[in-house]
């Protein structure tokens, strides 16, 4: 077995920082060779900490546009008009991408479908609560109101 520091967090096996003893060849063939571990010395200590301290100014950059952009979305509330069979029911449901298309067309933001969080499915006409992930912690809560095309139209 070889001693080993993680430089990163792998998957099954442990978070960056810590000493793990490892398989001499998955140590040699994996972890090395993808940056993911060093062997335990001095200098790979020093390595992790400047890694490590460079990883926090990262998270807290991130974190500080995030709520930035939540106060640009506070207060949010999203109008979608769809197709209805009887005036309630949808003809199909109303996706991720038609409600990021009212976001974006609403606020000026663009953003991707993992950052939404809807309710299971939306397939009748009434109003719904959602949430966007902007990540790091960071929830906008915003209401997504669905109505009948064929209403909005008359």
């Amino acid at each position: 077995m070889v001693e080993v520091m993680l430089m990163a967090d792998v998957k099954k096996l442990g978070k960056a920082g810590a000493i793990l003893k490892v398989a001499p060849g998955y140590a040699r063939n994996y972890l090395f060779t993808q940056g993911l571990a060093a062997p335990v010395t001095e200098a790979a200590k020093r390595r992790l900490a400047k890694l490590e301290a460079e990883r926090a100014k990262e998270r807290a950059a991130r974190k500080a546009a995030a709520e930035e952009l939540a106060k640009k979305m506070a207060g949010l509330s999203v109008n979608v008009s769809a197709r209805t069979v009887d005036g309630t029911r949808l003809y199909g449901s109303v996706s991720a991408t038609d409600i990021i298309g009212a976001i974006t067309a609403d606020r000026g933001v663009k953003l991707e479908r993992s950052q939404l969080d809807l309710p299971d499915q939306l397939k009748e006409v009434g109003e719904y609560s959602a949430k966007l992930d902007l990540g790091e912690g960071v929830f906008v809560p915003f209401k997504v109101k669905i109505s009948d095309e064929e209403a909005a139209q008359s």
